[in-house]
């Protein structure tokens, strides 16, 4: 039983797996922080723009 703990201790097979998991979690957190951020803004350019489409379609 402890041959079988040191081997798996020792296995890094999975490591890389887990770090592009907490690197895509991180990506996801900053992507949604992004966009949370700029939501009301873009959401105002979309206003103003269909607002002057409108306008000068008449």
């Amino acid at each position: 039983m402890s041959k079988f703990l040191k081997v798996f201790v020792r296995d890094e097979r999975g490591v890389s797996a887990m770090e592009y998991a907490i690197l895509a979690g991180i990506i996801v957190v900053a992507l949604t922080a992004i966009g949370a951020t700029f939501t009301t803004g873009v959401s105002g350019i979309f206003t103003n723009l269909f607002a002057k489409v409108t306008a000068a379609a008449g």
